[in-house]
This record gives structure tokens, C-alpha cells and sequence, in this order.
């Protein structure tokens, strides 16, 4: 995350939390005149791939536009994407971490590259415990060293439930 999208977190999140929505991750793109705002939402205490519909992204579109035109904090031309976190939703924050102990991340650690692995626990928010692959093997990552996780799906569970 850049300095830029730092800086608008906050305000972004609290936003979202007015409109009942939780933020899942936000990239903030570009330079100058034309910068990219990509959002994307889930409702607190949903279950991966059920919770945010595109009339939810209309909403939150509409509110983040007005603050965005009236703060200029994206310049005055900006593009606005605001979506679904998507069933193998980004893991990024230490409250995502926790929502998620017990599931399956895929995720870059600097010792060994991109990994299946178990959430076990979170650490006072800065550390997160993965049991990689399929083995008993536990390492205790720095949070701010756990790269580009998500969420891995079980297809199998998915048709499950659609054939019912």
C-alpha cells in the first residue's frame, strides 16, 4: 500500500462503515491528472461469495464520489472502481486475519515464496501464525510481510450448496 492510499484509509473505511459495508481492499494507482481508485466490499459477516450486489456497488459508488469531488484527494479526474471482494476474497488487514482463523490462504512469505497455508492465530494484530501445506510445519509471520493472501475456495463445498 502506497502513502497516498494510506492516507485515505480512514476515511474510506469509516465511509464504508456509515453505509454497513466493510472495506476489503483499496489501491490507490497513478499520478497527476488521471488516478485510479479501486475499491472493493463486503458486508461485515458474510460468507465468501454471498453479501455485495451491484446495487451495493452503486451506493457506495455514489458516496465515495461525492467525497472524492469535493476533497480532491484523486485530482479532479479520477477513475472509480468500487467492487466484491470475490469468493478467494484478499486477506489485508489484521481484522481479516482474524475473521479467517482457521481457513486456507494462498500467500507470498519472504522464506518461502508463494504458500498454501492455515491460518492458526493472530498475534496483537502485527503477527500472524500459518501452518504451511499440509504438514505441522507453524511459522510466525510479520503481517506486514504476508503478501498478496487470499482466501482459497473449496469448489466442492460451492456445488454443494448450488445443487440444493
Amino acid at each position: 500500500m502506497n502513502d497516498r492510499s494510506r492516507e485515505i484509509l480512514p476515511e474510506v473505511k469509516a465511509r464504508l462503515s456509515r453505509l454497513g459495508f466493510e472495506l476489503v481492499d483499496l489501491r490507490l494507482r497513478g499520478a497527476g491528472q488521471r488516478q485510479s481508485l479501486q475499491i472493493r466490499i463486503d458486508r461485515p459477516g458474510s460468507v465468501p461469495g454471498a453479501g455485495v450486489t451491484a446495487d451495493d456497488c452503486a451506493t457506495v459508488s455514489r458516496e465515495l464520489e461525492r467525497w472524492l469531488d469535493g476533497s480532491g484527494v484523486a485530482g479532479l479526474r479520477y477513475v472509480l472502481e468500487v467492487s466484491s471482494p470475490g469468493v478467494e476474497r484478499p486477506i489485508r488487514w489484521p481484522e481479516h486475519w482474524k475473521r479467517f482463523v482457521g481457513r486456507e490462504v494462498r500467500v507470498r512469505l519472504p522464506d518461502h515464496g508463494r504458500v498454501r497455508a492455515t491460518i492458526v492465530r493472530v498475534e496483537q494484530d502485527v503477527t500472524v501464525v500459518l501452518r504451511i501445506g499440509d504438514g505441522q510445519e507453524e511459522v510466525l509471520v510479520p503481517l506486514e510481510q504476508a503478501r498478496d493472501a487470499t482466501l482459497v475456495v473449496d469448489w466442492s463445498d460451492i456445488d454443494r450448496s448450488l445443487a440444493r
